[in-house]
């Protein structure tokens, strides 16, 4: 705990130490003259590199954490630290010469940031919004947008959070609060470069201007111009050649930088693409070093179209990998529920943190505390079913209904929604909605209740006081434009996906999951130069030939068996349906109608009553 001598400032830190477990890598973290101080959260890949450009320049290092090269950092080049960072990180930094707090959240989110102002002007930040919600200043109550935006995403989208005035920073976000309590926050990266124009780091681990794989993609293969202003015709061989290329050696060093550990590490393994490349890779950088992977998975007792154990058992047998199992059922999983509101902080309305709960757990007793993890692979290389199903919608019934005038458009409508109300037809129902209206067709990969259900849903009277989810899923389609106006519908559906659903909703469950058990979990698929580079890329090299993923599976042949880059996608999903048909129903009647929500006013209880 570090408090000012004016006692106008306090930060504290609890520390799961991954890097230099010595007292001398303990937060916060202050620099030579205690001018300046840190709490960081997180890793930096790249800390070495960074180490010695700074000490280079004159900079003093005590201890050989990466917390203090962030810390350097920004005494050498202010906010600009962020584009020197490779890794994840939320971290706010008090600088006593300007009087200001300094604070940012990585580019993609893995990494959690909440805050909130009090009615007396008071700044309170942290890693978890329980934190918060023990100041006696903050009024702990729900805020009702955020809630209805909820019910359609599955998460509140940032800025908001559950909890009326506390917000999480989004993701690429940095912010100052100055001495007057002035807040100001900016934007420093974005998934969408236009041509590759903002700061990144190179394959090394240098901080450059702009993406030398981007340009020489754009450039020798996309005939978009070279340096010098000639042009190339653009070869789909040698195109698909340097992208395939490309990502194999990014994903290769972005493994590799994270196995960066001074405590255990391993993979958590499903046995699907991702987890299995992330072995593949992970043993081949350890061989010759004598040393297994470790590597993790999880399923469920007698239900086995949800269980992948035998492509996970594969994959270990074929790597020769230290494996760990463990099976759960519905009894287990139930009797964690009263737990998971702690851990989650707000909610994820998502039952994949019950298995991942488990499986972390199951890490932490094996003695391994840092976890590479297969997220967001499928949102950057297009790998769901659905979003081929949406392109080819959009593409054609969709781009079709659009030209139609509006008014014939409304007669369709309405005269669809009588017949299909009255046949509970609500999604294609919602799909003329959207197109009568003239809103876009994507929202996000996870859609749960349309504004059509929220209709039946919610009392007419609360329904009434809301404004529509769209405006959320309309401005993440005009930013993906308003970077790159010939973003194709693929890369403004990934966009999407990256500004919300990713960040906010599958990136915190893992978050939050591996922290309860005391796990740091990394995730190498969104290192920010590969996502960079995918975000440049064409459709026709992530969907061919209806083949989803198809980029990265052609860079992973060879390195894992064809029987798993080509089996039809599973997900790593929880058996929800089968669990709540067995002890969980009466569990989740009495709990859901006998909520203080329910007696709030929102809801038609009729339409829950008919749902359960």
């Amino acid at each position: 705990v570090y408090i000012s001598p004016d006692r106008r400032v306090g930060l504290g830190f609890r520390r799961l130490a991954i890097i230099d477990l010595s007292p001398l890598a303990n937060q916060p973290m202050a620099n030579e003259d205690g001018s300046i101080r840190i709490v960081f959260n997180g890793e930096i890949y790249n800390h070495t590199v960074l180490r010695r450009q700074l000490e280079q320049r004159g900079h003093r290092y005590r201890s050989r954490s990466d917390t203090e090269s962030i810390l350097h950092g920004y005494e050498e080049w202010g906010p600009e630290v962020v584009h020197k960072l490779l890794g994840m990180f939320a971290f706010a930094i008090w600088d006593e010469n300007r009087r200001q707090l300094f604070f940012a959240r990585d580019r993609i989110g893995v990494k959690p940031l909440y805050y909130t102002q009090t009615a007396s002007g008071k700044f309170i930040f942290a890693s978890e919004i329980k934190a918060i919600a023990q100041h006696p200043e903050v009024i702990r109550e729900m805020d009702e947008e955020a809630f209805v935006h909820y019910l359609t995403y599955l998460v509140s989208p940032a800025p908001r959070t559950l909890f009326r005035n506390i917000y999480k920073l989004e993701p690429g976000t940095r912010g100052v609060v100055d001495r007057f309590g002035n807040l100001q926050t900016e934007r420093y990266w974005d998934p969408l470069s236009p041509n590759g124009s903002q700061p990144t780091i190179d394959i090394d681990g240098n901080p450059v201007a702009r993406s030398a794989y981007i340009d020489e993609f754009e450039s020798a293969h996309l005939g978009r111009g070279d340096s010098h202003g000639s042009k190339m015709a653009a070869k789909p061989a040698e195109r698909e050649s340097f992208a395939v290329q490309t990502v194999r050696a990014l994903l290769t060093r972005s493994i590799s930088d994270r196995m960066m550990s001074d405590v255990p590490f391993g993979v958590f393994l499903s046995g699907g693409i991702d987890s299995s490349t992330n072995v593949a890779l992970m043993a081949s950088a350890l061989s010759g070093s004598g040393r297994p992977v470790d590597t993790f998975s999880v399923g469920f007792r007698d239900l086995e179209k949800y269980n992948e154990l035998q492509y996970a058992r594969l994959i270990a047998k074929q790597f020769q990998t230290n494996h760990h199992e463990v099976i759960i059922d519905s009894r287990l999983a139930m009797d964690f529920i009263p737990e998971l509101p702690y851990y989650q902080d707000e909610p994820l309305a998502d039952p994949v943190c019950i298995p991942l709960y488990f499986v972390s757990r199951l890490a932490r007793e094996s003695g391994t505390i840092v976890i590479q993890i297969g997220e967001g692979s499928d949102e950057i290389f297009a790998g769901y079913p659905w979003m081929l199903r949406e392109l080819k919608f959009h593409n054609t019934y969709w781009k079709f209904y659009g030209f139609l005038p509006r008014f014939i458009r409304q007669a369709i409508y309405v005269t669809a929604a009588i017949v299909l109300n009255a046949r509970g037809n609500y999604l294609p129902l919602e799909y003329l909605r959207k197109g009568t209206f003239g809103e876009e067709l994507f929202w996000g990969g996870a859609i749960n209740f349309t504004e059509i259900h929220k209709r039946r849903l919610l009392s007419p009277s609360f329904f009434a006081q809301l404004e529509s989810s769209y405006h959320i899923a309309k401005q993440f389609h005009e930013d993906a434009l308003q970077r790159d106006g010939n973003a194709d519908y693929l890369q403004r559906m990934v966009y999407v996906e990256l500004r919300n659903r990713l960040p906010e909703l599958l990136l915190m469950r893992v978050d939050k999951m591996t922290m309860a058990t005391k796990v740091e979990g990394r995730e190498p698929f969104l290192d920010h130069r590969l996502v960079e580079f995918v975000m440049r890329l064409p459709q026709s090299l992530r969907v061919k030939n209806s083949t989803t993923k198809y980029i990265l599976k052609k860079a992973v042949e060879g390195l894992i068996p064809d029987e798993i880059i080509y089996r039809k996608k599973q997900g790593f999903a929880a058996p929800m349906n089968e669990w709540l048909r067995d002890v969980w129903y009466p569990f989740a009647e009495d709990k859901l109608l006998n909520s203080s929500l329910m007696r709030s006013g929102y809801f038609n209880l009729d339409f829950v009553r008919g749902m359960l």
